[in-house]
Protein backbone atom coordinates (compact mmCIF):
# COMPACT_ATOMS: atom_id res chain seq x y z
CA UNK A 1 0.00 0.00 0.00
CA UNK A 2 0.75 3.46 -0.57
CA UNK A 3 1.87 5.79 2.02
CA UNK A 4 -1.51 8.32 1.15
CA UNK A 5 -3.65 4.93 1.58
CA UNK A 6 -2.04 4.67 4.95
CA UNK A 7 -2.71 8.12 6.34
CA UNK A 8 -6.23 8.42 4.75
CA UNK A 9 -6.65 4.88 7.07
CA UNK A 10 -5.24 6.69 9.73
CA UNK A 11 -7.26 9.92 9.78
CA UNK A 12 -10.53 7.43 9.46
CA UNK A 13 -9.66 5.88 12.41
CA UNK A 14 -8.55 8.94 14.19
CA UNK A 15 -12.04 10.84 13.93
CA UNK A 16 -13.92 7.40 14.31
CA UNK A 17 -11.57 7.19 17.47
CA UNK A 18 -12.57 11.01 18.44
CA UNK A 19 -16.65 10.63 17.56
CA UNK A 20 -16.98 7.08 19.82
CA UNK A 21 -14.37 9.09 22.50
CA UNK A 22 -17.20 11.82 22.27
CA UNK A 23 -20.21 9.73 22.29
CA UNK A 24 -18.80 7.68 25.46
CA UNK A 25 -18.30 10.90 27.03
CA UNK A 26 -21.48 11.71 26.71
CA UNK A 27 -22.65 8.51 27.57
CA UNK A 28 -21.06 8.99 31.09
CA UNK A 29 -22.24 12.40 31.61
CA UNK A 30 -26.08 11.31 31.23
CA UNK A 31 -25.14 8.08 33.84
CA UNK A 32 -23.36 10.72 36.20
CA UNK A 33 -26.51 13.24 35.92
CA UNK A 34 -28.76 10.03 36.38
CA UNK A 35 -26.98 8.90 39.65
CA UNK A 36 -26.65 12.08 41.13
CA UNK A 37 -30.13 12.75 40.62
CA UNK A 38 -30.92 9.55 42.45
CA UNK A 39 -28.72 10.63 45.23
CA UNK A 40 -30.93 13.74 45.97
CA UNK A 41 -34.15 11.87 45.64
CA UNK A 42 -32.68 9.24 48.45
CA UNK A 43 -31.20 12.48 50.27
CA UNK A 44 -34.53 13.87 50.39
CA UNK A 45 -36.25 10.59 51.17
CA UNK A 46 -34.19 10.44 54.21
CA UNK A 47 -34.94 13.84 55.19
CA UNK A 48 -38.86 13.55 55.29
CA UNK A 49 -38.53 10.12 56.92
CA UNK A 50 -37.00 10.96 60.11
CA UNK A 51 -38.79 11.16 63.41
CA UNK A 52 -37.96 14.93 64.08
CA UNK A 53 -39.64 16.03 61.00
CA UNK A 54 -42.84 13.89 61.04
CA UNK A 55 -43.19 15.86 65.04
CA UNK A 56 -42.37 18.82 63.98
CA UNK A 57 -45.13 18.50 60.62
CA UNK A 58 -47.67 17.27 62.85
CA UNK A 59 -46.96 20.26 64.94
CA UNK A 60 -47.65 22.35 61.80
CA UNK A 61 -50.26 21.03 60.21
CA UNK A 62 -52.28 20.35 63.41
CA UNK A 63 -52.46 24.57 63.56
CA UNK A 64 -55.20 26.11 61.30
CA UNK A 65 -54.44 27.56 58.02
CA UNK A 66 -53.29 31.09 57.75
CA UNK A 67 -52.62 30.79 61.72
CA UNK A 68 -51.39 34.47 63.26
CA UNK A 69 -47.67 34.79 64.95
CA UNK A 70 -49.20 35.12 68.23
CA UNK A 71 -50.85 31.68 67.81
CA UNK A 72 -47.53 29.80 66.74
CA UNK A 73 -45.51 31.99 70.25
CA UNK A 74 -48.15 31.32 72.61
CA UNK A 75 -48.26 27.68 71.31
CA UNK A 76 -44.83 27.46 72.88
CA UNK A 77 -41.13 27.46 71.69
CA UNK A 78 -41.62 23.55 70.18
CA UNK A 79 -44.06 24.97 67.80
CA UNK A 80 -41.18 27.69 66.82
CA UNK A 81 -38.69 25.26 66.55
CA UNK A 82 -41.33 22.88 64.16
CA UNK A 83 -41.73 26.07 61.78
CA UNK A 84 -38.38 27.04 61.47
CA UNK A 85 -37.21 23.33 60.88
CA UNK A 86 -40.05 23.35 58.42
CA UNK A 87 -39.22 26.50 56.71
CA UNK A 88 -35.20 25.67 56.51
CA UNK A 89 -36.03 22.30 55.31
CA UNK A 90 -38.27 23.52 52.52
CA UNK A 91 -35.68 26.18 51.51
CA UNK A 92 -32.90 23.78 50.88
CA UNK A 93 -35.54 22.02 49.04
CA UNK A 94 -36.53 25.11 46.74
CA UNK A 95 -32.66 26.26 45.90
CA UNK A 96 -32.02 22.31 44.84
CA UNK A 97 -35.36 22.47 43.18
CA UNK A 98 -34.51 26.06 41.39
CA UNK A 99 -30.99 24.92 40.54
CA UNK A 100 -31.95 21.79 38.82
CA UNK A 101 -30.33 19.73 41.15
CA UNK A 102 -33.64 17.82 42.19
CA UNK A 103 -36.02 17.62 39.19
CA UNK A 104 -38.71 19.17 40.38
CA UNK A 105 -41.32 16.82 39.32
CA UNK A 106 -39.70 14.03 41.39
CA UNK A 107 -40.33 16.72 44.45
CA UNK A 108 -43.63 17.63 43.64
CA UNK A 109 -44.69 13.95 43.57
CA UNK A 110 -42.97 13.28 46.52
CA UNK A 111 -43.86 16.24 48.74
CA UNK A 112 -45.71 18.95 46.86
CA UNK A 113 -49.14 18.14 48.80
CA UNK A 114 -46.98 19.03 52.05
CA UNK A 115 -45.35 21.76 51.26
CA UNK A 116 -48.50 23.66 50.20
CA UNK A 117 -50.59 22.72 53.29
CA UNK A 118 -47.05 24.36 55.35
CA UNK A 119 -46.83 27.14 53.78
CA UNK A 120 -50.43 27.95 53.94
CA UNK A 121 -49.66 27.75 57.57
CA UNK A 122 -46.53 29.19 58.28
CA UNK A 123 -46.87 32.11 55.78
CA UNK A 124 -48.05 35.07 58.68
CA UNK A 125 -45.15 33.45 60.94
CA UNK A 126 -42.53 34.19 58.19
CA UNK A 127 -43.83 37.77 57.10
CA UNK A 128 -43.87 38.58 60.81
CA UNK A 129 -40.22 37.67 61.12
CA UNK A 130 -39.03 39.08 57.40
CA UNK A 131 -40.90 42.13 59.14
CA UNK A 132 -38.71 41.63 62.09
CA UNK A 133 -35.67 41.04 61.01
CA UNK A 134 -35.68 42.92 58.44
CA UNK A 135 -34.92 40.38 56.12
CA UNK A 136 -37.25 40.07 53.05
CA UNK A 137 -35.26 37.22 51.55
CA UNK A 138 -36.09 34.45 54.91
CA UNK A 139 -37.87 31.63 53.70
CA UNK A 140 -37.59 33.01 50.04
CA UNK A 141 -37.17 29.49 48.25
CA UNK A 142 -39.75 27.74 50.46
CA UNK A 143 -42.29 30.47 49.91
CA UNK A 144 -40.91 29.99 45.95
CA UNK A 145 -41.48 26.11 45.95
CA UNK A 146 -44.94 26.26 47.25
CA UNK A 147 -45.90 28.86 44.81
CA UNK A 148 -44.25 26.11 42.26
CA UNK A 149 -45.86 23.60 44.05
CA UNK A 150 -49.69 25.30 43.77
CA UNK A 151 -49.37 25.50 39.79
CA UNK A 152 -48.35 22.34 39.23
CA UNK A 153 -51.84 20.97 37.71
CA UNK A 154 -50.42 17.47 39.31
CA UNK A 155 -51.36 17.53 42.37
CA UNK A 156 -54.98 18.61 41.41
CA UNK A 157 -55.79 15.33 40.77
CA UNK A 158 -54.41 12.52 43.62
CA UNK A 159 -51.57 9.88 41.96
CA UNK A 160 -53.80 7.21 43.09
CA UNK A 161 -56.48 8.32 40.38
CA UNK A 162 -53.94 10.29 37.78
CA UNK A 163 -51.83 6.46 38.37
CA UNK A 164 -54.67 3.91 38.46
CA UNK A 165 -53.84 1.84 35.19
CA UNK A 166 -50.02 1.85 36.24
CA UNK A 167 -48.86 -1.71 36.61
CA UNK A 168 -45.29 -2.91 38.04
Amino acid sequence: MELQTWVAISQIVAAATLVGGTVFGLLQLYEYRQQRREAVALELLSKFMGPEFSAAMIDITSLPEETTVESIRRAGPEFERAANMMCTNFEAMGILVYRRIAPFPLVADLIGGVVIVLWRRLRPWVEAIREETHNPSDSEWFQWLAEQCERNASHKVPAHVRHRGWEP
